[in-house]
């Protein structure tokens, strides 16, 4: 879609269909997908296999064994952290192609530390209901990916 991809980071995720669902959404949109371990279930999970249907050999997948490691191999003005905690809304954020936008655990999130310590760079979706707890993580997502896409429009 646009020159260099965008790339969806994935802290620790515990449920194989979400990030099935997010594996399918990065190969349709030409997006690189980090896995930062441990994750909470085998990459031959059955779920997250059927999620991903046949799409897995159209996936760039890149594995992280920690997210200590991710992080001081990147430039910091690239990273995007989303949590419901953060209160600047993700539409204020101006997207460039390599970016990478970075999602928690379904059940934790991110890290207090690195909310603490990315503050001017966490993002949030709003959510208008206070009684829904947040939004599903594959939803999550493709609502920040594909406006990070409609930011960077490919060349015509």
């Amino acid at each position: 879609m646009t020159g260099q991809p965008f790339n969806i980071v994935l802290v620790e995720p515990e449920i194989p269909p979400n990030t099935g669902s997010i594996a399918r959404l990065c190969g349709a949109t030409d997006t690189i997908l980090h896995l930062v371990h441990p994750l909470g279930f085998s990459i031959d999970d059955k779920h997250l296999k059927r999620a991903g249907l046949d799409y897995w050999q159209h996936v760039r997948i890149v594995n992280w064994p920690n997210f200590e490691q991710f992080l001081a191999a990147q430039e910091e003005t690239s990273l995007h952290f989303f949590s419901k905690k953060a209160s600047r809304p993700y539409t204020e954020a101006a997207f460039s192609p390599g970016d990478f936008l970075i999602f928690g655990r379904e059940t934790k999130g991110l890290p207090a530390e690195i909310i603490e310590l990315y503050t001017d760079r966490c993002l949030a979706i709003p959510m208008s209901n206070p009684h829904i707890r947040s939004l599903n993580l594959a939803q999550a997502a493709a609502i920040v990916l594909y406006e990070a896409l409609r930011q960077n429009p490919p060349a015509r």
